[in-house]
């Protein structure tokens, strides 16, 4: 399943990868419209989620993962084949991204529902983490091929990454759930277990610091090297991607942080470390790349070490019956928050001179600090609830 999502992330971030150097100048894209165009994959993913994680609750998910591995690899081909502008491209954008809400958390269910009984964090923090290091594998892929072939030949050979998923779903044995009582879409158990929503808003705080970051740094590395010359070999491909590869040993880390030292307090340390990094970044921006890189390679470390974490953290403290909707409510709430953190990030560069200035990206990078430090506050409150 862990090969599996590899393929199915190869084209997660193909946009991010080509914004700066290739679709902003072409299309003449803003900052927000870049962070709309990057964000609505993270839309389409939230749209459907519900439905399709919480599906799988009723059928195997083995059939939603064909389905959505599928779709993934056809909106990916027709945003290359088609896309001419923002909107054609959001919208191609958002059919992959619908695609790979059939994968990844049907995908993590399929996993949790073959796995023996017993602890299984260890387990789904390897799913998880593995995310981060498809998604380095993108960002590698994406902006070679583009810089090589242009940039709608990364679109064609990333679309061929969900077939690894594709081919992981036929080697999986038949599972079929316990049959779920209510109506499909029904949240109000989910909502009424304090314990699982304090990970599903401390997931959000997560993923909107993490998209946001991982849509816009391929365009700060961009600016930080276009003002220093003397650090040639620190290119945007070079930074992005051993960005993404740190964060799969970071999250699996984190999780046994958590099991050592207490879910909470592990989780809520890091995040507070997450947000003091972003800030000294956003202070530092102008600064010489040999400065910024130990920041930018410890926040690759403390953005995604809560992320592991938070997903087996939901998952445990889910009710087995309804795991599913558990699962769909966490997918939804992380990536309408990533959508919300792309789109925010551009916002601020925006109102505060655009991404070829200084000050802008202090700005930007207080707006992921000010994401991040929401995390703490959702488990604080999941923990009263659940203490009273």
């Amino acid at each position: 399943m862990c090969a599996g999502q590899l393929g199915s992330l190869l084209p997660h971030v193909v946009v991010p990868s080509i914004l700066a150097s290739f679709l902003i100048p072409e299309w003449r894209l803003s900052g927000a419209q870049a962070g709309l165009l990057a964000g609505s994959g993270a839309a389409g993913y939230m749209l459907t989620v519900p439905v399709l994680a919480t599906l799988t609750d009723r059928i195997d998910a083995r059939k939603i993962l064909i389905a959505g591995s599928a779709v993934s690899a056809l909106g990916t081909l027709s945003f290359g084949a088609f896309a001419t502008g923002l909107w054609s491209g959001a919208l191609f954008n958002a059919i992959a991204g619908i695609g790979f809400a059939g994968a990844y958390m049907p995908g993590l269910k399929a996993l949790t529902d073959r796995l023996a009984p017993g602890d299984s964090s260890r387990a789904i923090t390897l799913y998880t983490s593995s995310f981060s290091f498809g998604v380095g594998l993108s960002f590698l892929v994406s902006q070679l091929v583009a810089e090589a072939w242009g940039w709608r030949s990364a679109f064609f050979v990333t679309a061929a990454g969900p077939l690894v998923m594709l081919t992981a779903c036929f080697l999986l044995r038949p599972v079929e759930p316990r049959p779920a009582s209510g109506h499909l879409l029904d949240f109000a158990p989910v909502f009424q277990n304090r314990n699982a929503m304090g990970f599903v808003l401390g997931y959000g705080a997560h993923c909107f610091e993490l998209y946001g970051i991982r849509t816009w740094i391929v365009a700060f590395w961009t600016f930080v090297a276009a003002r220093h010359s003397d650090a040639s070999i620190l290119t945007p491909v070079v930074v992005s991607v051993a960005f993404s590869l740190l964060a799969m040993p970071a999250s699996i880390l984190g999780n046994e942080f958590a099991l050592r030292f207490g879910r909470h307090r592990a989780i809520t340390a890091v995040m507070f470390a997450s947000g003091t990094v972003a800030l000294l970044i956003g202070v530092l921006a102008d600064k010489s790349p040999w400065l910024l890189l130990p920041l930018i390679l410890v926040y690759a470390i403390t953005v995604p070490a809560d992320s592991g974490a938070l997903t087996s953290g939901m998952s445990m403290a889910a009710e087995p019956s309804y795991r599913g909707a558990t699962m769909a409510m966490h997918s939804t709430v992380g990536f309408s928050l990533s959508a919300l953190g792309a789109w925010a990030v551009g916002v601020a560069l925006d109102a505060t001179g655009g991404p070829q200035n200084a000050s802008a990206w202090m700005a930007a990078f207080a707006v992921l600090a000010a994401g991040i430090l929401l995390g703490p506050l959702a488990l604080l409150w999941s923990r009263r609830e659940t203490v009273q």
